[in-house]
């Protein structure tokens, strides 16, 4: 029955993930997001069919770290302030949320794992929480850092590859999806996202915010 409690989390992350990119994206001059009534934490304009349902249910049925995503946010490239460095920034800005919001979960676990014993079930309960909300925010960040489109790393990768390199790398985009089911399947996150995240969640372990 922990999924009651995951899902509702892994809702809430994916949300601030897409909510921080169309933010950045108006930062940057481009307004179709807020004009797209994106910039909303309410989580229905956000739903995706794969990325929201499918995924995650597929991840919970299979045994694998929970994973997933929202809608993304619509992007204009063209109206966006300094071109390709602006959709660099805020293809980034999207991982860099989670990871915020890994270390904020993991600051609010050091503070409540301090206090003294209250409701000892609803403590552990609550920690327990907190402590998946770090792990699959730190995970989300570096699964969105893969670069395979539609996630975060093929644009994050595609905008510092020279033109003819970008064109070259950008011709996977009709298979994707289907590239990143593989890799899901035949568990090459483990390399990719699960090494890189128990690194970061052994250095807040280090810093005494997690244990």
């Amino acid at each position: 029955m922990e999924w009651i409690v995951q899902l509702p989390i892994l809702f809430f992350s994916v949300v601030v993930h897409e909510v921080a990119h169309g933010a950045a994206a108006l930062r940057n001059g481009d307004d179709t997001a807020q004009k797209a009534g994106r910039l909303t934490f309410n989580p229905l304009p956000h739903v995706d069919l794969l990325g929201s349902v499918f995924l995650p249910v597929f991840c919970l049925l299979s045994h694998l770290p929970l994973v997933g995503w929202a809608k993304p946010v619509p992007v204009n490239p063209s109206r966006l302030a300094r071109g390709r460095w602006a959709l660099w920034r805020v293809a980034l800005v999207g991982p860099l949320a989670n990871l915020g919001l890994g270390v904020a979960a993991a600051l609010l676990y050091r503070v409540i794992a301090g206090l003294p014993a209250f409701f000892p079930q609803y403590q552990s309960t609550l920690l327990k929480a907190l402590l998946f909300a770090v792990s699959l925010n730190v995970f989300l960040a570096f699964f969105n850092l893969i670069p395979v489109h539609p996630l975060d790393g093929s644009q994050v990768l595609g905008q510092v590859l020279p033109r003819g390199a970008r064109r070259l790398y950008e011709r996977h985009k009709p298979y994707g999806l289907a590239v990143l089911m593989i890799l899901i399947s035949a568990g090459a996150v483990k390399a990719l996202v699960t090494f890189p995240s128990l690194l970061a969640l052994q250095l807040l372990a280090r810093l005494g915010l997690i244990w």
